[in-house]
């Protein structure tokens, strides 16, 4: 699939992806409310011999109008990329998002980018979808422009769970604060999965008979610091099970930055420098402060055993969820 990025030069999309169906959304988690929209823009993709695109933007909207308050990425752009692809959508197109962009009018926001660059057949978006200065633009306007610029467009209802709760990004974020990996699961409609570089730790783990893989997730993450059954994907696709700890280490270095440390079941090669994945099952405790090494290493040695079992027994909740963690 093919991630394309917008830039100043107005380079034009390559022939075979114009003319598509596009989504139109941040689509943060890409959670099983913004794959109401995104399943509708596939099915009128298909229906009219048509590539389907998302049109998305980066950075987060939130984080160019109050840096001080970065948002906590369900979906980093990798991860989002990944998902979509599997989704069966032809490109994605991440626009930058800063504040000159946030000026642009509504008109302009039609004409320069969904019929100019992107020569847009139908547009399918959120029915409280906003755009433009001011958010001048909503629903009225762009099916307004559509009937004049001959493009069609869908609006597509709020989608709410089993207890007819909608199902938002927000939430999500607020179960993974909690240690809620199962409701996370349920509203995302996938396992929560995070992507990043294997960086070198102090290599403690190593030395206790458990290796682990570090990685350093972005500071506004509000992940429950503690303990996970996971499953780790290499960048190849090898996937594996195993066991995670997120946090600061209490026992050995309480000051020390949040790192995912995963220690990868049958796994003992090199992933220095590698991009990987982890998948999230379970939570399993939260992280503790020991009286010495060798009750950390006991609890390490029940903590596998307890992920193994976990791990053990689960099923693909979805088929996006098999695609990313199966």
């Amino acid at each position: 699939m093919t991630v394309f990025h917008r830039n100043e030069t107005r380079e034009p999309l390559p022939d075979h992806l114009r003319g598509g169906v596009i989504a139109i959304g941040n689509f943060d988690g890409v959670h099983r409310g913004h794959r109401t929209v995104l399943d509708r823009a596939l099915a009128v993709a298909a229906e009219r011999g048509r590539p389907a695109l998302v049109l998305t933007f980066e950075p987060h909207p939130r984080s160019v109008f109050r840096p001080d308050e970065p948002v906590f990425r369900l979906t980093p752009a990798p991860v989002k990329a990944l998902i979509l692809e599997g989704m069966g959508f032809s490109a994605v197109i991440e626009y930058p998002f800063d504040r000159t962009f946030s000026q642009m009018s509504a008109s302009d926001f039609i004409r320069t980018v969904l019929i100019d660059w992107l020569h847009a057949a139908h547009v399918v978006t959120g029915f409280d979808f906003h755009f433009g200065k001011g958010r001048e633009g909503g629903p009225a306007f762009l099916m307004a422009a559509g009937a004049e610029e001959g493009f069609g467009v869908t609006l597509v209802d709020a989608f709410r769970d089993e207890s007819a709760s909608v199902v938002s990004s927000s939430r999500i974020r607020h179960a993974l604060a909690e240690g809620g990996i199962v409701e996370a699961a349920g509203l995302l409609g996938y396992r929560f999965t995070v992507a990043a570089e294997v960086i070198s730790g102090q290599q403690l783990g190593r030395t206790l008979g458990y290796p682990t893989a570090n990685m350093r997730l972005p500071g506004e993450v509000t992940l429950r610091n503690g303990i996970y059954a996971v499953r780790f994907r290499r960048a190849d696709g090898t996937l594996y099970d195993g066991v995670a700890s997120y946090g600061r280490r209490p026992t050995v270095d309480s000051n020390g930055e949040p790192l995912l440390e995963t220690f990868v079941f049958g796994f003992s090669g090199n992933l220095y420098g590698e991009v990987c994945s982890v998948s999230f099952f379970g939570f399993l405790r939260d992280e503790l402060k020991f009286d010495g090494l060798e009750p950390l290493v006991a609890q390490i040695r029940k903590d596998e055993e307890e992920a193994r079992a976990l791990l053990s027994g689960v099923a693909p909740l979805t088929d996006l969820d098999a695609t990313l963690c199966f």
